[in-house]
């Protein structure tokens, strides 16, 4: 809410009023049918009861958001967000399919319409109901893994069946220091026991403080040649206020400085050289580069530079836009591993049938991609953040095989 102006707050309550009088309107149809006045009424005044405490709350956080704790706005903000998802999108599909067979009759001709269209409104209206909120409480954490095995003809032979464990976007401050959760993720990882851990960024949401706590249970990952990660977008604090230059830079250096507390390598626009059987292989990482508004740290150029001789080598780059714009083509790195997108944290995933809306802003949004013989990989994200949910778009935990 901190990003929009007072206006646009203002626009987004006259929306949900709107929805909410039209829903009201429509719910009569429904609340007819019960005998009781008393309950009837009990309905009513519940409906707007919750209509104007969510509208008032919008408004008295977003009035109060400069004066407020980093730690208690994200709560707030956060929890709002998910309420207010979880009230909107229900009653706007339920608005629009009352009307719809109300007005067209498309359906239904005769007097049981009367009864049917308003039982047919309700469950339109607790069916998106019911989803929103199995994905807020139930699929939030339901960590899973995705198994990819992946060939390449430039592998050096002593590489063959190399194990990777890709994770992004952990967003540590969207777990309000329930340190329980992510170490259920962190014993599925090592037991998948990896050769590699590769974090593609996006650590957390803004803040170094976000931190505190965590590095018992991240420490805890282990890989048995390395553990490499490089910086998200959010991991610069570029999304918040800071009293001066030296604030910001203050808490960019506590989140660098984290990496060697849980014992990852972090890239930096540079590279790492794997030896084994005197054959090698090149990690490389750069700062997050995204396509405006998102900014470009990441120096590609600077990261090749010190291992051009080696054939094959990984990519870490956090935004998946990055690969078509400066990889395909233009390099000869066989496989990059991308986070950024979250799926949108909704979409469906039905074999290899996947959507999201964000697909229309990403053209690789999640899942493995292939340009001839490049592969780009986008991890859906461990953490969340935003909407305080998931649909269809579970946290993700990758175990890539490379083959030769």
């Amino acid at each position: 809410m901190r990003s929009y102006s007072f206006f646009t707050i203002i626009l987004l309550c006259l929306l949900i009023l709107l929805v909410d009088t039209l829903a009201f309107y429509w719910l009569q149809s429904i609340t007819q049918l019960i005998h009781s006045t008393n309950i009837q009424n009990l309905i009513n005044i519940v409906f707007w009861v919750f209509t104007i405490a969510l509208v008032a709350s919008i408004i008295l956080l977003k009035s109060r958001l400069d004066t407020m704790h980093p730690y208690r706005k994200q709560l707030l903000v956060t929890s709002l967000y998910g309420i207010t998802i979880a009230s909107f999108i229900p009653k706007l599909i339920f608005v629009l399919v009352i009307s719809v067979l109300y007005f067209t009759n498309y359906v239904f001709s005769d007097e049981k319409s009367l009864i049917i269209i308003p039982v047919i409104g309700l469950f339109s209206w607790v069916l998106p109901l019911c989803v929103i909120l199995y994905s807020i409480f139930r699929t939030l954490y339901r960590f899973k893994i995705h198994r990819i095995k992946i060939k390449f003809e430039d592998l050096p032979a002593p590489f063959e069946g190399l194990c990777i464990v890709h994770i992004s976007d952990l967003h540590l401050g969207s777990f309000k220091s329930r340190h329980h959760i992510l170490d259920r993720a962190v014993k599925i990882i090592n037991h998948l026991e990896p050769d590699f851990i590769f974090f593609t960024g996006d650590l957390v949401n803004n803040h170094a403080w976000e931190l505190r706590g965590w590095q018992t249970v991240l420490k805890k990952l282990v890989a048995k040649t390395g553990k490499y990660a490089v910086l998200g977008n959010h991991d610069y604090g570029d999304y918040s206020e800071w009293k001066n230059a030296k604030a910001k830079l203050s808490n960019f250096e506590s989140i660098k400085y984290f990496y060697k507390k849980i014992d990852f390598k972090l890239l930096l626009n540079e590279s790492a050289v794997i030896e084994k059987e005197g054959k090698k292989i090149a990690i490389l990482g750069v700062e997050n580069w995204g396509n405006p508004p998102f900014k470009q740290y990441g120096d590609l150029k600077k990261s090749l530079k010190s291992v051009s001789d080696i054939p094959f080598k990984i990519l870490l780059s956090h935004d998946p836009s990055h690969w078509n714009e400066e990889v395909t083509k233009k390099t000869n790195i066989a496989l990059t591993l991308s986070g950024h997108t979250h799926g949108m944290q909704a979409g469906i995933n039905i074999k290899s049938k996947n959507w999201s809306p964000i697909q229309y802003k990403y053209k690789q949004w999640a899942g493995l991609y292939k340009h001839f013989n490049q592969y780009l990989y986008v991890n859906r994200g461990l953490g969340w953040m935003g909407f305080p949910g998931r649909l269809g778009m579970r946290p993700e935990i990758t175990l890539i095989e490379l083959q030769q």
